[in-house]
């Protein structure tokens, strides 16, 4: 039979060991192989025989050998039936070696003999046979016991128990191996190992478990290598008809121990050696350096696949066709296989139709395998298929024609028509799949083979699952759906070599809870590591929690034959994994699970298959049925065992595993144990100390497997293992190291990266991120919310692994938000972050169909040589919609300018615009074309190319550079990236330079960008014209000069496009540094680039990246030197949505002490702590926080003690304002010292101090003191501002003080020099200001001034002191105030000279006035003086004379400032004056000399008629004045009754005699001489009254008045 790898077996492989459904599939194919050829294939050697009888008893024997079971601890099984031993054949093969697929076998039988005999009838061969087949069962059994200590990992072993997906390809082609001559073996075995689809890095835990199956398979190996294990010889005939059977003799079977034990010392001593190793730099799992590639080629030309592999050990490279391996013996001369310092390949010669297949690399060590693909394509020109070939039965035609069974060829069709869609059901309903199968042709003796798969596994029938075929329709029930049955199913249609799949997913939803609230039932449990009396129980955790989180987990057992179940734990446990002990040896058992919130229990969780509690070799001894006695396990030993033998210690105890709960043990049996059996005494005892307490004190344990409970959380112990028996209780094993008691296994962190995409108008897409770290997943389990309604639903109940699931059975049109949560056995993960909303509706453009690209264009080559060529193209300028999924090239030949046929470059799409085709002919000219794919399908090709010769280029210069891109694109620079060109010329590229034009401008108007060659491939280009369309091209240069340049790009228009978003730094509340990209243009095929110095960004372990909805974040794990460089960041499947962001040195400084400040916060303080006085003498300390959160606190320090608020101290702290303050009634002398604020608000902090000691403790204390005195003052009327003056705008003095607290009977006086001013007026007080305003202040007004408010409450006072500097202050600010209150200098005319003048408001003798005239001095004379004439401030210049022209200055000192005033005295104005003077002179002399009535009369004269009148008066002037007399403005002269009188030219008197009416009138004496005339005017009015007589003169008073 065929023997799995080491590293694929596990535990269960002691029950099911080789009932693998893979496995009888491939049997099944072989079976139907032989029927076809009637030949026999058989890895290693081959016996063949044509008759009909050998290959019936072959069949037997084969299918013997295939429902046999084989231990790992036997290691070996024999493969024959009893018919065989009838026909005295023997025939056997290595179970676990080498796989012999039938041994056929006639009467003459054919043997496979260790030592290359013949067997004869003394079976010689038998018993050499037996030594070989004890070597290899020891080299299993240290192989298994080392391998079964890594049991750990439950998810692999529940992986392994399942029953693989068939790799068959769909169109796999058969290979027949040459016939050979009659009976001849070919001396050739080679173990087959069934490597996996997938890679994997070993089973175990811990690398020295690895390190022991390394040792085991090592062993194993060279047993092979060397032929000791297995070799092929010689068939011989053998005329003995009768079976022979001798048993072993003593000494052969001491010689096997003998040999085993030396075995198990080299397999020890290579242990030894690989722990030596170092592990981290010496054991890789392999890994595909250079992987194969796919080839095209013509018939009959040969083909080589190359690889090349890294890891250590060195690994296996094996080479697959269609999943078979490759046979070169069977083929020779066919396939040559080479493997020279890690480089492998395969060449296969003279390619025909048959080798049309998938080619596969295995590489595998003891770390793991991996493998790589790639596919051969053999053409024919059209017409040269030869007919012969169809008829001889060795040629398979392509396409679909398949060998059938019955040996024909056949093409089938196969469809599905009425499929089972999407299905969801509940827990406990009944689910039924269908789907009608159409087959054509209809071949009725070749009917299908119906498969059903669950997630990839094989489905088999069972009690839960039913399978019907009628020959039309194919169906699938699930009897009592359970979760467990949720997954993707797919119906396989097998026809011979051919088959078709259809595949839909069912979801099966938790069944209603018996207890509202309670969570969903665990799923999937399975039993592990069973034993005499103990196995673990593993389950999967459920998806519904009801709405309360799991509390824990009740383990349930039942007795198969019995109901009644037992709980196995008395307190929940949270692992989802337990060791359940006590059970009873022989005795099977089934499990179940439930799970408990605080609402209540779940439902429990569907049984688990049926377990023995036996030993592993003893089930597997059960279980395989031997057909021969010598088939099991034979322990031999030196002599008689005896009786009574107290056991050994046990050896290699280990903790196995441990949680918060218990801890799990494994040992092995001691070598020295007698001959009865054993059990075990577990010890425990706390690290460091000597206290050993005996774990199971009753009962012994029978299994070397123990599970310890009742441990102290977070206390490590040691533990050892005693063995007993009858004789006595042995000596205790070695110590194990110290353990502490919590769970190895986290709970992993929360999935990232959380991605919707569209995909039907009733599902979605979901793809997220692994979380870091994270180990031994189940799965995840994914949510969905509509949005805004706050209620979620899980889309899954059975974890899904990998990080993408289709989300189904969501309501088209609705918005949909997703989450997704990680598991594994320590538990479930945090929620990731909600993905961004998504509409739920077809993926195709939302309801508009993609359509495929346009043509790429501008087709170039980039380098040529004498049989390939690589050509670079454009992108299309139409995508279709959707991202390009690559390209495909066509070339045609060119001869003489006819065009010859288009032919396929490349089979697979390449996602590169830039491709090499070879195998092109040497000077021939090629035409080329190029189509663009999508998901809509392959776009219309380009125009074919110009023509293009392949000559091998002898430049020296570079070829052109390609593949040029615009990103960035802005309104005045853009980023020019570009790619090396693949020819370089003779020498190396030392740079490049970019040229740009106007996209209008004439070919001499490019331009070069850069003067120096760059050194980089990116460029950005600043300086850009907005608006205006550039195009732009790149040269490469070397030494031998510049070279061709690159395709001109396509127009781009610098300008910003709407909705351009930059990339931005940011450095969260945590200290974590990001750079962040949003796009809100994307489509959903739209991905997030990133990449460093425009170089694609490989290594993650500098950065991580998050990509959420339109949001990616590029957050740095620790930003140093070498992460400086410029990050950008591209949106695909958009209208250029890109920006960057440059990191330098001293970017990165001003990030890093943001990113430290951020990961240690402090407070901002608006102010650090201070102290101030309050009205009443308390103290306030006092700081503010720029920002307090509501859970901010602060603690208050005095002299590094901690005080508390209470009678003394009042503190608070405002979140509001930020403001903590504290206030003290009193500053005594013990308060001197230290104040401190402490703030914390959340993990932010921060703490300010003040000093209160000496001079500064006084000075704070004094004024405290002071302040309190001022507050008692201050509760009776008082003043706020003290008595102070100040200068009005008058130039007077106030006196003026503030007051307050006043009422209607406080009274104020006024004193100075203690004597009291009287005020006129009583002050009201509604201002809240006293005055007192003296005017025209002088010296005589300096005094002390005191002002007294009093009444019923109090009195107040305060005093102002005007004497000294203080007068002299006040005195300069009256000075000041005069000063600026004059007026302009004004020239004024006078009889005396020109007087220039100012005007003050108010002058005191403390203003110096000054002259200054042309800068200089004025010295005082009689002709030019100053003087002051009340507010006039003047300067007489008598008699001017020209030397007076000029500028004239007043200056006026106030004390400490001279204010000036100027005028210009000169030109006309001097001329002006100078002439108003003279006129003013004459006039002076005139009026001087001019007559006039000195002595003036009476303006009216009353008299009594009859009187007598005598006026006199004065009269002067020179010359003498002429006098004359007016009388009612008519001239009047003296007459008898009127007498007129002029006497020494000044004397006039007029008198009448007797004065009668006829005298009454006005009368006038005018003055008259050459310099004036004046008249005065006097009225006499008679009075009619006899009286006294009586004369009344009126209104002036004249110097004599005579009557009589």
């Amino acid at each position: 039979m065929m023997s799995l790898p080491f590293y694929q077996r596990h535990h269960e492989h002691y029950d099911r060991a080789y009932r693998h459904k893979a496995l009888q599939s491939t049997v099944s194919q072989y079976q139907k192989e032989t029927k076809s050829k009637s030949a026999v294939y058989a890895q290693g050697s081959t016996a063949y025989t044509r008759g009909s009888a050998a290959y019936r008893h072959a069949s037997a024997a084969y299918r013997h050998a295939s429902a046999a079971d084989f231990s790992l601890e036997s290691s070996a099984a024999y493969s024959h039936g009893s018919s065989a031993h009838d026909l005295e054949s023997a025939a056997y093969s290595y179970g676990s070696t080498a796989y012999d697929h039938s041994a056929a076998q006639s009467k003459r039988s054919a043997a496979y003999s260790l030592d290359s005999e013949s067997l004869s009838k003394s079976s010689a061969a038998y018993s050499h046979g037996s030594e070989s087949i004890n070597k290899l069962a020891a080299a299993y059994r240290l192989g298994s016991e080392s391998y079964s200590l890594g049991l750990k990992n439950s998810n692999l072993m529940i992986e392994d128990q399942s029953y693989k997906m068939s790799p068959k390809a769909k169109r796999a082609k058969q290979n027949f191996v040459s016939e050979g001559k009659e009976n001849e073996a070919i001396d050739y075995s080679v173990p087959i190992f069934t490597g996996r689809e997938v890679s994997i890095s070993g089973i175990t835990d811990t690398e020295e478990e690895r390190i022991k199956e390394s040792a085991a398979y090592v062993a194993k190996r060279n047993l092979f290598a060397t032929g000791e294990g297995v070799s092929a010889s010689k068939v011989a005939k053998s005329t003995s008809e009768e079976e022979h059977h001798e048993k072993k003799s003593r000494k052969v079977a001491i010689r096997e121990s003998a040999e085993r034990v030396a075995l198990k010392k080299t397999l020890e001593e290579t242990q030894a050696f690989h722990k030596k190793l170092n592990q981290d730099s010496l054991l890789h799992a392999p890994e595909f350096v250079i992987e194969p590639r796919s080839h095209t080629i013509w018939e009959k030309q040969n083909v080589k696949f190359h690889c090349s592999v890294a890891g250590w050990p060195e690994p296996r490279v094996t080479w697959y066709k269609n999943n078979v391996p490759i046979n070169v013996q069977a083929h020779p001369g066919k396939y040559i296989i080479e493997s020279r310092y890690g480089l492998h390949s395969l060449e296969i010669s003279t390619c025909d139709f048959d080798d049309i297949a998938q080619y596969r690399a295995s590489a595998m060590n003891v770390k793991g395998e991996i493998s790589a693909f790639a596919s051969l394509v053999v053409k024919r020109y059209k017409g040269e298929i030869d007919a012969s070939l169809l008829h001889s039965g060795t040629f398979s035609m392509p396409l679909g024609l398949g060998v059938t069974p019955h040996g024909y060829a056949s093409r089938f069709e196969i469809s599905f028509v009425d499929k089972f869609d999407v299905s969801f059901g509940r827990e406990g309903e009944t689910i039924s799949l269908g789907c009608t199968v159409v087959i054509n042709p209809d071949i009725k003796r070749f009917k299908p083979e119906i498969q059903w798969y669950r997630n990839g596994v094989l489905i088999t029938p069972s009690k839960w699952v039913q399978m019907h075929w009628s020959g039309e329709r194919a169906a699938l029930t699930l009897n009592h759906a359970n979760k467990e049955d949720e997954g993707l199913y797919t119906l396989r249609v097998v026809m011979g070599d051919y088959y078709e799949e259809y595949s839909a997913y069912v979801f099966v939803r938790d069944a209603d809870a018996e207890i509202p609230g309670a969570p969903g039932a665990p799923l999937d449990v399975q039993c592990l590591d069973a034993n005499k009396d103990y196995v673990i129980v593993s389950w999967k955790q459920p998806a519904v929690d009801g709405g309360n989180p799991i509390l824990g987990y009740f383990i349930d057992r039942c007795e198969v034959g019995t109901t009644h179940w037992t709980q196995c734990n008395e307190s929940p446990v949270k692992f989802a994994r337990f060791p359940v002990t006590g059970l009873i040896e022989g005795r099977s058992y089934i499990f179940r699970v439930r799970a408990v919130n605080k609402a209540g229990v779940s439902l429990p969780s569907r049984v688990s298959e049926p377990v023995a509690a036996l030993d592993p070799s003893d089930r597997a001894r059960l279980r395989s049925h031997p057909s021969a006695p010598w088939t099991g396990q034979i322990i031999v030993t030196e002599e008689e065992p005896a009786e009574g033998v107290v056991p050994g210690p046990p050896t290699d105890l280990q903790v196995i595993e441990a949680t918060k709960n218990y801890v799990v043990l494994s040992w092995k049996p001691p070598g020295q144990r007698g001959h009865e059996g054993i059990m075990y005494f577990v010890e425990k005892c706390v690290a460091g100390t000597e206290d050993w307490q005996r774990v199971n004190t009753e009962i012994p344990v029978k299994s070397p497997r123990f599970a310890v409970f009742d441990l102290a959380e977070g206390k490590s112990y040691c533990f050892r293992v005693r063995c007993c028996n009858s004789a006595g209780i042995g000596e205790p094993s070695e110590a194990t190291e110290a353990t502490v008691v919590d769970d190895k296994l986290d709970v992993p962190k929360a999935p990232g990266r959380i991605m919707p995409i569209r995909n039907t108008d009733t599902s979605v897409v979901v793809t997220w991120a692994e979380p870091p770290d994270a180990k031994e997943l189940v799965g995840y389990y994914i949510e969905s919310s509509v949005v805004g309604s706050g209620r979620w639903e899980p889309c899954n109940n059975n974890p899904v692994k990998g990080t993408r699931f289709v989300c189904h059975g969501l309501v088209n049109g609705e918005k949909y938000i997703f989450r997704v949560r990680a598991v594994n056995a320590a538990g479930l993960s945090e929620f990731s972050q909600d993905s961004e909303p998504i509409q739920v509706e077809a993926a195709i453009g939302g309801g508009l169909l993609h359509a495929a690209p346009s043509p790429p264009y501008d087709i170039m080559v980039l380098e040529s040589v004498r049989d390939s060529m690589v050509l670079g193209w454009k992108q299309p300028k139409v995508i279709g919609g959707t991202e390009i999924t690559g390209y495909y090239v066509n070339y045609r030949e060119v001869v003489d300018g006819v065009p010859g046929k288009w032919m396929e470059a490349n089979t697979k799409a390449i996602s590169e615009r830039a491709y090499r085709i070879e195998n092109l002919k040497e000077n021939m000219v090629y035409q080329f074309q190029v189509a663009a794919a999508n998901l809509a399908g392959v776009g219309t090709p380009s125009q074919p190319s110009q023509p293009f010769k392949c000559e091998e280029w002898t430049i020296a210069v570079p070829g052109p550079p390609h593949d040029v891109t615009c990103l960035e694109v802005r309104q005045d620079s853009l980023v020019l990236l570009w790619k090396e060109p693949v020819y370089t010329g003779r020498s190396p590229i030392v740079g490049y330079y970019v040229d740009m034009k106007e996209t209008e401008a004439k070919e001499d108007r490019w331009k070069s960008v850069n003067e120096k060659p760059l050194q980089n491939k990116y460029l950005k280009i600043g300086g850009l014209k907005q608006g205006v369309s550039y195009v732009f091209r790149v040269r490469a240069t070397n030494q031998a000069g510049v070279g061709k340049p690159s395709d001109v790009t396509s127009p781009v228009v610098a300008e910003t496009r709407p909705g351009t978003k930059e990339l931005e730094v940011v450095v969260d509340d945590n200290g974590v540094i990001s750079l962040n990209f949003e796009c809100d243009q994307m489509s959903p095929n739209s991905k997030f680039v990133w990449s460093k110095n425009y170089e694609p960004i490989e290594d993650d372990t500098r950065l991580n990246i998050d990509t959420k909805g339109g949001k990616s974040k590029a957050t740095f794990k620790d930003l140093g030197e070498d992460d400086l460089g410029i990050y950008s960041c591209v949106v695909t499947d958009t209208d250029g949505a890109s920006s960057s962001y440059t990191i330098d040195e001293e970017e990165m400084k001003r990030l890093l002490a943001l990113s430290h400040e951020r990961k240690f916060p402090t407070v901002p303080l608006a102010s650090e702590l201070a102290v101030e006085i309050l009205e009443k003498g308390e103290v306030r300390f006092w700081l503010q926080a720029e920002k307090l959160s509501g859970n901010a606190k602060a603690n208050f320090i005095f002299n590094d003690k901690e005080i508390f608020n209470g009678e003394k101290y009042k503190m608070k702290v405002d979140q509001k304002t930020g403001l903590v303050e504290m206030i003290m009634d009193k500053l005594e002398d013990k308060d001197e010292g230290t104040y401190t604020f402490q703030l914390q608000d959340g993990k932010a902090t921060s703490q300010s101090s003040l000093v209160l000691i000496g001079d500064v403790f006084k000075k704070l204390q004094d004024e405290a003191d002071f302040q309190r005195k001022e507050w008692h003052r201050k509760q009776g009327p008082h003043f706020v501002d003290k008595l102070g003056w100040e200068v009005t705008d008058d130039c007077n003095v106030m006196l003026k003080c503030k007051v307050a607290n006043i009422k209607k009977e406080t009274h104020i006086l006024w004193y100075k020099d203690d004597r009291e001013i009287m005020v006129d007026e009583e002050h009201d007080f509604k201002d809240g200001v006293c005055t007192l305003l003296i005017s025209e202040f002088s010296k005589k007004d300096a005094g002390t001034y005191e002002v007294i408010l009093k009444d019923d409450r109090g009195k107040d006072s305060s005093q102002l002191k005007l004497k000294d500097t203080a007068f002299a202050d006040l005195m300069n600010e009256v000075c000041r105030r005069i000063a600026l209150s004059a007026t302009d200098l004004k020239i004024q005319s006078t009889a005396e000279g020109i007087r220039l003048y100012s005007y003050v408001t108010h002058y005191v003798d403390d203003l110096r006035v000054g002259w200054v005239h042309n800068d200089t001095q004025i010295k005082f004379t009689d002709r030019v003086k100053t003087g002051v004439t009340g507010e006039q401030i003047w300067l007489q210049i008598s008699e001017p004379t020209p030397q007076d022209k000029g500028k004239y200055t007043m200056e006026l000192f106030d004390g400490k400032t001279v204010h000036k005033k100027t005028v210009d005295l000169s030109g006309q104005a001097f001329d002006d004056a100078v002439a108003e003077f003279q006129s003013l002179k004459q006039a002076l002399i005139a009026e001087k000399n001019r007559a006039r009535v000195v002595g003036g009369l009476p303006d009216v004269v009353t008299i009594q008629e009859g009187k007598a009148l005598n006026l006199s008066c004065t009269v002067w002037g020179d010359p003498t004045p002429e006098v004359s007399w007016l009388k009612n403005e008519k001239s009047f002269v003296s007459d008898a009754n009127c007498i007129l009188k002029y006497e020494s030219g000044k004397n006039v008197s007029f008198t009448i005699s007797s004065v009668s009416t006829h005298d009454s009138g006005k009368y006038s004496i005018v003055v008259k001489n050459k310099y004036g005339t004046e008249i005065s005017d006097v009225t006499i009015k008679m009075l009619q009254t006899k009286k006294t007589p009586f004369v009344q003169i009126c209104e002036h008073t004249m110097p004599l008045i005579i009557i009589s």
